[in-house]
Parts: C-alpha cells; structure tokens; sequence
C-alpha cells in the first residue's frame, strides 16, 4: 500500500509547489506549450515554406486589425498574415513556428553535452585529491576567461558561419559552470558517513561516485541545465542576430530579428515578435527551473 500511494505524495507534493507559485505554473505551462509546437511544427507549417520568396509580399501587414501606421503597407493578395510577413514575402508567424525547433534542439545539445562533461569532470576533481582537484579547477578557469560572443565571431571569420559551429563553440564554454558546480555539491556530499560505510565495504573508487554520490548531488545541476535552455537561446540568438547564421533565409529566432533591424519603421514586427518569442522562451525555462530547485529540494520549500 505505501509503494502505490507513494507516486501520489509525489503528485500532490508537486501541485502543491506549482499552485502555490503561479509564475512556476504559467512558466511549465508556457515551456509546455513550447516544446509542443516544436515537436509538430513541420506538421503544424509545411518546411518548405521556408525556402519559398514572394517579394509581392515583401515586408507586409496583413492584420487589418492593428494599424502600424502609414509607413508600413498591407500585403497586396489580402491574404490573413497575422504576424505579417518577413523580408521574403514569408508569413512570420510560421517562420516562428520553423524556427522554435532549431533554437530548442541547439540549446538540448549544448545544455546536455555540457551537464555529462561538466558533471563527469567535476566528480573526479572533488573525489580525486587537490593534484587532480588543481589541474581541472585550473583548466575550467581557463575556459570561463574565453569571452564566448568574441570567440564565436572570430571562428565565424576563419572559419564561416555555420550552426556545427556555432554549437561547438557555446558548448566548449560552457561546461565549466557545470563543473564548478557538480564540484562543490559532490565536496560536500563525499563527507557523509554512507561514503565512509562504502569504502570499509570495499566498493571502488568509481562505484562510490557515480552509483551513490552523483546520484545524490545531481539535483541542483538539473535545476541549472533547465534554466540554461533559455540562457543558451538568448546566447544563440544574439550570434544569429551577429551574422553567424549560415542562410539569409534560415527560419531561427535570431536572424528573423537581424532581417527586420533594416526595417525597423515600415516593419516593426520583424522585431517584436520574434524578439518577445525569444524572451518568453528564456522567461518560461527560467520560472520551470525555479518550481523544478523547489521541487527537488524540499528544504527550499515556501
């Protein structure tokens, strides 16, 4: 009887944290909407819309219902835009739609490469001694002193945009964080008694850390690695909107907005509403990390 009333504390104990906090509950609400419309978003627009150019329909409104003013102008065929259309008479609101999946599958790639390297790192720093603790600690340093923005445009330079690239390169700075963090939380955790118990038994080095430490070490790198999604997005993002994209033409949060800062008078919402996309989806990941360090931590209760 406890076994199967213990999956419902859970999922009582989890609703209790998302409606006491109503910005937890919007935030999950909202991530979910996200990652839903990413999973069906070629069956939700047809992929190739994005290869299409219409320059009838170059940079048109085709929402009667807001008045952007007399500099913008409405698109010629009366067809219902209700974000308008881009640079290549493209409908943006599909363009969006085309480009959440991208920034999504760019930041799950760098988020969890840099979580196993981070936490692999980690784990041997703290429970390996200060020579091994010193050398990591010393290399991590090394790579957190890189500015990630200047490295990129430089490699963009050398070696031209490209999105391998572009991951390569925010995952290569990345991981440190997780690293420094994985460090302190396993210092702390390799000085209970159960660690002491499972030498005196004879369990090996690497059994002890990443069968029972890790395991117990690892909520608070789950809570960042959830709030990095959005931070990772911005960070793409804003090299997008640099000139690291590949294609003029390629559906991402980042370069729409780069189209649109040309036309920011007679086009205003080639910025606005890619740019608020990007800001609700990092705002969305933040707010889920937040319910998700109260969930997993019970001593952070409110």
């Amino acid at each position: 009887m406890k076994s199967k009333s213990l999956p419902r504390v859970r999922i009582a104990y989890t609703l209790k944290i998302l409606t006491k906090n109503p910005l937890v509950l919007i935030g999950v609400i909202i991530a979910t909407i996200i990652v839903i419309l990413s999973l069906f978003s070629h069956v939700l627009v047809n992929p190739n819309l994005a290869n299409s150019v219409t320059f009838s329909n170059q940079l048109c409104w085709g929402n009667h219902l807001i008045n952007w003013g007399p500099s913008s102008t409405y698109c010629r065929n009366n067809h219902f835009y209700f974000l308008g259309t881009d640079y290549f008479g493209r409908d943006l609101l599909s363009m969006i739609i085309l480009a959440l999946p991208l920034d999504l599958a760019i930041a799950g790639i760098i988020v969890t490469s840099a979580f196993f390297i981070g936490l692999s790192l980690g784990s041997i720093a703290a429970y390996s001694g200060s020579f091994v603790d010193n050398i990591i600690l010393r290399i991590t340093d090394l790579f957190l002193s890189i500015p990630a923005l200047l490295l990129a445009l430089v490699i963009a330079v050398v070696f031209g945009p490209s999105l391998i690239n572009l991951t390569l390169i925010i995952m290569v700075l990345w991981w440190p964080i997780y690293t420094r963090l994985s460090r302190g939380q396993i210092l702390a955790e390799k000085e209970k008694n159960y660690v002491e118990a499972l030498k005196s038994m004879g369990a090996g080095d690497l059994r002890i850390i990443f069968r029972h430490i890790v395991p117990n070490s690892i909520f608070p790198l789950l809570v960042q690695a959830t709030i990095d999604i959005g931070s990772v997005i911005l960070i793409v993002s804003s090299l997008m909107f640099l000139g690291f994209s590949p294609a003029q033409n390629l559906p991402e949060l980042g370069n729409l907005v780069s189209e649109g800062i040309q036309n920011i008078y007679s086009a205003p919402w080639l910025i606005i509403f890619p740019g608020a996309t990007i800001f609700t989806v990092a705002l969305a990941f933040n707010l889920m990390g937040d319910g998700l360090r109260d969930l997993l931590d019970p001593r952070l209760r409110r």
